[in-house]
């Protein structure tokens, strides 16, 4: 009997996308259960993640794993194989570093001036390099998918030009070889679907603000 692999998660989520991700890469079979997270949360969510209540779930031979980078760190660590994570340890540190950044700064940001400092300070780890990775995608490229993707589409519903090819030429073209990967591309949420509901979300986002 094979493994259980399953992924709780949302199909517009840039962290679940994360999980999915990793374990294409790896090669890992699974089963996908969408979770409305704007609905009633079904048992087995509650079930697996009492605290947070929250997607992504990796549930692994009936063991649960939340939040998305434990998720990436769990993966990389349980399959050997095609190892996203460096094995110098250096390097690992310098990785897990980014990953940090980018997470913190994904809940804290605005779109503001500081965006684009941020945006120049994630430009300067690429250095030269195609991915964050070197060569082939990592567990830093992972993790910057939303800034890769799902920031583009919300900047093109919104009208800015936060991450564009003039202001940021390494990372709109790392943003470009990443998402043109054949397993990234077969990955990611159709964007004809995505921005649709990008634009509802930020709308009511809107409304809300303006009843406050």
């Amino acid at each position: 009997m094979g493994e259980e692999v399953k992924v709780f998660g949302y199909w517009a989520s840039p962290y679940s996308y994360r999980a999915e991700l990793a374990l294409k890469l790896k090669g890992v079979s699974y089963e996908y259960i969408n979770e409305d997270i704007f609905g009633n949360k079904i048992d087995l969510l509650l079930k697996y993640n009492p605290v947070h209540k929250k997607v992504p779930i990796l549930l692994h031979n009936g063991k649960s794993i939340v939040e998305s980078v434990v998720i990436l760190e769990y993966i990389e660590e349980t399959w050997k194989h095609n190892l996203y994570l460096p094995q110098d340890p250096y390097d690992k540190a310098t990785a897990r570093f980014w990953i940090k950044f980018i997470d913190e700064k994904n809940e804290r940001e605005k779109v503001t001036n500081e965006a684009c400092e941020y945006m120049k300070t994630l430009e300067s780890a690429l250095n030269g390099k195609k991915f964050f990775g070197g060569e082939t995608i990592g567990m830093v490229d992972i993790v910057a998918s939303s800034v890769g993707y799902f920031i583009r589409v919300t900047q093109e519903i919104m009208g800015l030009n936060l991450l564009s090819a003039d202001k940021f030429p390494q990372l709109f073209q790392w943003s470009e070889d990443f998402a043109n990967c054949s397993i990234v591309k077969e990955s990611l949420p159709p964007r004809d679907k995505l921005l649709p509901f990008v634009k509802g979300l930020i709308a009511k986002y809107q409304q809300d603000n303006a009843k406050a």
